[in-house]
């Protein structure tokens, strides 16, 4: 996937928006027919993860902490992706120490460090999968617009900086279906982040009765600590690569270079050996993300900042995900 045009996130309308809008209609008619599709059960509940735009918006951090508090409450998780970059169709369970990036995708390599972890391109076969890992609950990262498996609870979040962006379906805008038709499609709404943006997505969810969830991604403390007034040279293959590049910033890193990749990007040699030259030429740390961290080479010298989701009311979370009828023992 190549890096996302800037006019998708302004709010105001572009020349380049208003030319593609019409093949975005077309899209979008036929993501809508497709999200209505009836998918298929499995005997046992799925959480879903997703989001209505194209790239990150936090979804990987969500579906970890809903793992996290599915355990808490006694469950069984297991997360099911589709391994977006992998090259495996799956079903397959992700091992970190036999599996890399080219093979499975990054975010299962983050997901498989907390719990089972299953990548398959047919997602009904992965959830079954996921049951006969063991699991008792599926926790799905992405795949709201996908109607082959039936989902039990489906959260969408959002980037609150940059909220829907042009509002636009791609390739007009980042959107993957019209809003109009995802709304009706999700249990609640997830904003990450400040911005006026996201402010008006949760007052639009309070406004259709959804519960609107507030959260923020916290920087890990220690990580944090080491590159508080360090110079560094940052690079990101994410969704939004300024935002990571902010978090630095907001946690006192002396950002002196950045480099954007689109997200997912499999960096070649020749561009990891650009970036160590420039990083030594000019005297500074090499940093990236943890989804970034698994593309590269293990012996390279790079330092990552972790972060995890926090949400303002994780009771109310908790509760959502003791609503689901089948969860045994909720």
């Amino acid at each position: 996937m190549r890096q996302a045009p800037g006019f998708w996130w302004r709010e105001t309308s572009s020349p380049a928006a208003r030319l593609l809008a019409p093949v975005g209609h077309v899209y979008g008619a036929l993501s809508a027919r497709r999200m209505a599709r009836t998918g298929t059960g499995v005997p046992a509940p799925v959480v879903c993860i997703g989001n209505f735009s194209l790239g990150g918006a936090g979804k990987t951090p969500t579906a970890l902490a809903v793992a996290g508090l599915l355990h808490d409450l006694g469950r069984r998780p297991a997360f099911l992706s589709r391994g977006y970059g992998g090259r495996l169709a799956g079903p397959v369970r992700v091992d970190p120490a036999r599996h890399g990036a080219a093979e499975v995708g990054d975010e299962p390599l983050l997901l498989a460090r907390a719990h089972p972890t299953i990548v398959a391109r047919d997602r009904v076969a992965g959830a079954r999968a996921c049951l006969t890992e063991g699991a008792d609950v599926v926790v799905m990262d992405d795949g709201l617009q996908n109607p082959g498996l039936a989902k039990d609870l489906s959260i969408a979040v959002f980037d609150g900086a940059v909220g829907l962006g042009n509002g636009r379906v791609f390739p007009a805008g980042p959107l993957r279906a019209p809003a109009a038709a995802q709304w009706p499609r999700i249990d609640a709404a997830l904003v990450i982040g400040g911005g006026a943006p996201g402010e008006r997505l949760l007052a639009e969810a309070r406004a259709r009765g959804l519960p609107a969830l507030r959260g923020r991604l916290v920087p890990d403390p220690a990580a944090a600590a080491a590159l508080a007034g360090r110079p560094v040279l940052a690079f990101a293959g994410i969704g939004r690569p300024q935002k990571f590049f902010a978090s630095l910033r907001d946690l006192g890193a002396d950002l002196r270079e950045t480099r954007a990749f689109p997200d997912h990007h499999a960096f070649t040699a020749a561009q990891i050996d650009a970036l160590v030259a420039e990083a030594a030429r000019t005297n500074l740390l090499l940093v990236t993300t943890e989804k970034d961290r698994v593309r590269l080479p293990g012996d390279l010298a790079v330092a990552t900042l972790p972060v995890v989701l926090a949400l303002d009311a994780p009771e109310a979370l908790a509760a959502l995900l003791r609503s689901i009828r089948g969860l045994p023992g909720l």
